[in-house]
């Protein structure tokens, strides 16, 4: 029984520490591109074009998908991937939090 109201607890904290990253992320969004990489992978992503050595080829296509919800407004592409740079970086969050709890 122990076990069981120890996992549920991990769970919601796990998830409660995904939803204050995501919300501060996501509030806190760059709505276009920065400087240094950030133009270069929002293009490689928008176009799946190659970057500079060694390359995304992860971050390429999972920013081609998440660029995909702009629906062709080229205006939307940059906070679309940044939005996607949010909800993958509170996901590591999440993971995190798990993995020291475990």
């Amino acid at each position: 029984m122990q076990i069981k109201k120890y996992n549920i607890l991990n769970n919601t904290l796990g998830w409660f520490c995904f939803l204050v990253a995501t919300v501060t992320y996501l509030l806190t969004l760059e709505p276009t591109a920065s400087f240094w990489d950030c133009p270069e992978f929002i293009l490689q992503g928008f176009k799946l074009e190659v970057g500079h050595p060694p390359g995304n080829p992860i971050f390429m296509f999972v920013a081609r998908f998440f660029a995909n919800f702009a629906f062709g407004d080229e205006t939307k592409v940059a906070i679309m991937v940044n939005a996607m740079s949010a909800l993958l970086s509170a996901a590591t969050i999440l993971l995190l939090f798990w993995t020291i709890t475990h």
